[in-house]
Parts: structure tokens; sequence; C-alpha cells
């Protein structure tokens, strides 16, 4: 009531309220918008089951925000350097394929990346074992990079006049791999079991079935890759800037790292529910 929303979103969000597996009721959130599948904006609380593309493709994709004791006159007049320094630490967008390597990616990680990655591989080769197409994904070399789309880094100041550092990307290559095999998925078996879908988009995986549990294997990992992909970027971020601005400062002094597009077990209303949350905290 009151606030804009379009024909096609109102409609996705009816039907994902359709569905039998959806406990009490969705949300929306105000900036709520049409998106594949699941609405940009929704909050879908599911019971003994789980939507993959309610998650979508960009699993974990969120923003962290890092508070420094810089001000904004400890700033360079001149920010050009301070931006050419923050793009050599974080490869960026994406080549396209006939150009050669991928700029957007490492070539060769370096140490401080590995030695991250080293906390992940072993949960990974285990969901290769399960499903080898994952092998062939940009994983290791995407740790520590932004990506394309509405992905950014940006310096900015709060009301105080402090300088934070923010940047939004996700899971990357991987994570798109993952969302887009496990959507598949999900629609193959709705129609093998003739499931009566109001948007073929919105196939679940139920408790018990084939795939859920390997789902909610992926989508965890995914979703702990791209903090830490955030993680990693802020530091070199950091560093980056220290390169740049003369005056010593300290950061993290408060920091914020959360997904807003992600699935979690939680309790509400007396039942755990796995509520997925999509362009939405």
């Amino acid at each position: 009531r009151g606030v804009p929303v379009e024909d096609e979103a109102r409609l996705q969000l009816a039907n994902a309220a359709r569905l039998p597996i959806v406990f009490k009721h969705v949300a929306a959130m105000p900036d709520v918008h049409l998106g594949i599948g699941a609405t940009v904006g929704s909050v879908i609380p599911t019971l003994k089951a789980i939507i993959p593309a309610a998650v979508g493709v960009d699993i974990g994709c969120g923003m962290m925000a890092c508070k420094t004791t810089l001000h904004a006159n400890d700033l360079p007049d001149n920010l050009g350097p301070l931006r050419s320094a923050i793009e050599r630490a974080v490869p960026h967008g994406s080549s396209p394929r006939n150009r050669g390597r991928d700029q957007g990616s490492w070539e060769n990680p370096p140490e401080t990346v590995d030695q991250v990655w080293a906390g992940l591989v072993d949960e990974f080769d285990a969901l290769c074992e399960l499903h080898p197409r994952l092998k062939n994904t940009n994983n290791r070399k995407h740790l520590g990079t932004l990506g394309t789309g509405n992905h950014f880094i940006e310096v900015c100041l709060d009301e105080q006049q402090f300088v934070w550092f923010m940047l939004h990307s996700g899971s990357r290559g991987v994570g798109n791999f993952i969302g887009t095999m496990f959507i598949e998925l999900a629609k193959q078996d709705a129609m093998r079991n003739n499931a009566n879908l109001p948007d073929r988009d919105l196939a679940y995986f139920e408790e018990g079935s084939r795939y859920f549990g390997d789902y909610v294997r992926a989508v965890g990992w995914a979703q702990k890759f791209a903090a830490i992909n955030r993680e990693v970027m802020m530091k070199r971020v950091i560093e980056a800037a220290k390169s740049v601005i003369r005056k010593n400062f300290q950061s993290h002094t408060e920091a914020v790292n959360c997904h807003h597009n992600y699935v979690s077990k939680e309790h509400h209303f007396g039942e755990d529910v796995y509520v997925t949350r999509k362009g939405a905290v």
C-alpha cells in the first residue's frame, strides 16, 4: 500500500506465495523489483525445502563496509592515485575470451590469497567428487576479485566525515556455476515429478530428495567463499590506500560483512525453516 510495485514483480511474489512449501508468508522489501524466478527484494521462508532460484546465481552476494580513523580532510585533493592503487590491488571486470587472459581474475594468485584458499579447498574438493563439473570453474583464481555488473569498490564518508571503504561482491564464477547447476537440477526434478508450479524457476528441492543435501552443502560453501572473498578484497583495498595516503590510520574501527542473496536455517513461529533472502537482509 502506497509503495509502487511493478505488476510483473507483484505477480512473481504472488507465485512464490502460492507454493505449498512456503511457511506463513512471503515478505517484500520497499525496493522490490522483478528478478529471475524469485523477486529481488523478497524474503521467502520454506518448510523442509529450498528454492535454488530464490537464492539466485550470485550466491552470498553482499556488502562489506569498513570504518577507518581517517577524516575527509586526510584524503589527498587528487583521488586519482588512490583509485589507481585500488584498481591494481583488486582484479575487476571481465575480459572477452578472445582477448587472452581474463584481467578480472588472477593469473597466479598472490601467496596471501592462496593461504586463504587453503581453508576452503578441502570442502570444495569434496563437492567436486559429488559434482565433477565444478572442477572446471573459476574458483581459486576468483578469490579476492570483484567481478562485473553492479559490483563495486567505493571510498565514502559518513555524517561525521569519517572515511569508510565499502565493496559489493559475491561468490564469483564458482558460485554462479553452483547456482545455475542446481537451479537446472531442481527444474529437472520438478518435471520428473510433474510438479504443478506457477513458474518453472520456482522449482525446489525437498528434504530427503536426491540433491537436497548436495545443494545445502554447496550453497553453504559458496556463501562462505563470498564472505571471505570480501574480506580478502577489503584487506587489499586498505593496503593500497596505505600506500597512497601519507597519514597513518587504523581500519576496522567498525566493520560490516553481510550477504543479501542467501539461505539460512532459522527458527520462526515455533518451526525450524529455511529462510531465503534475495536482495534483502
